[in-house]
């Protein structure tokens, strides 16, 4: 047992329940956030469910098949799932302690990821501009909620890599680096699964 401690409220903690001590504060990181997670879970399902009931609420407008450029589309999901490949890479070198490996697959992530927003923008500046708008009919006002809100997502991932990159490079692959890089890709694979329903669901559904 080692004679270094640690202070928690006052109590100075010692050998094994520092190390314990370290631990719980971890687990509880983690827990935290798959409760986080879960919690987008509901928020995606809500859209999800709201996007189901009005995807045939076009008002005289245009429909998903007249609208939806499915190869377009398929470029940005091998965007995306690419970029989740990438970001695995990542982690198989955090593990490995590689740090330059790690900040390399990092940024390549990121440009991946960067790719795909630019195409959603790109997107949904096409079809403001053909004039279907989210104010055109309740189908359009959930499609843009629910693609819109998974991009914001995609953005918030963005930056959060722009960040781990910054630390990555001041810190090294320190224990709070390694756990905030396992955050981190859950959020980023997370947004991946939900990528994957949007492209069924909204996408090859509608063209259907």
């Amino acid at each position: 047992m080692t004679s270094s401690a640690i202070t928690a409220g006052g109590i100075a903690i010692h050998g094994h329940d520092a190390d314990h001590a370290h631990h719980d504060d971890g687990s509880r990181t983690l827990l935290g956030f798959w409760i986080y997670l879960m919690s987008d879970c509901l928020i995606f399902s809500g859209l999800f469910a709201t996007f189901a009931v009005l995807a045939h609420a076009y008002a005289g407008g245009p429909t998903g098949k007249e609208l939806f450029d499915l190869k377009y589309v398929l470029g940005e999901t091998m965007l995306l799932l690419v970029s989740s490949f990438t970001f695995g890479m990542a982690m198989l070198n955090m593990h490995a302690g590689r740090r330059n490996r790690v900040l390399a697959w990092l940024v390549v992530t990121f440009l991946f990821g960067a790719a795909f927003v630019g195409m959603e923008i790109h997107e949904f500046a096409g079809l403001i501009h053909e004039g279907a708008g989210p104010d055109r009919s309740a189908f359009l006002s959930a499609y843009f909620t629910l693609v819109g809100t998974h991009g914001l997502h995609v953005t918030c991932g963005l930056t959060w890599i722009a960040v781990m990159l910054d630390m990555v490079r001041r810190h090294g692959l320190d224990g709070i680096v390694r756990r905030r890089l396992s955050c981190l890709s859950l959020f980023w694979h997370f947004l991946d699964v939900i990528w994957i329903c949007v492209f069924t669901f909204v996408y090859l559904h509608g063209v259907l």
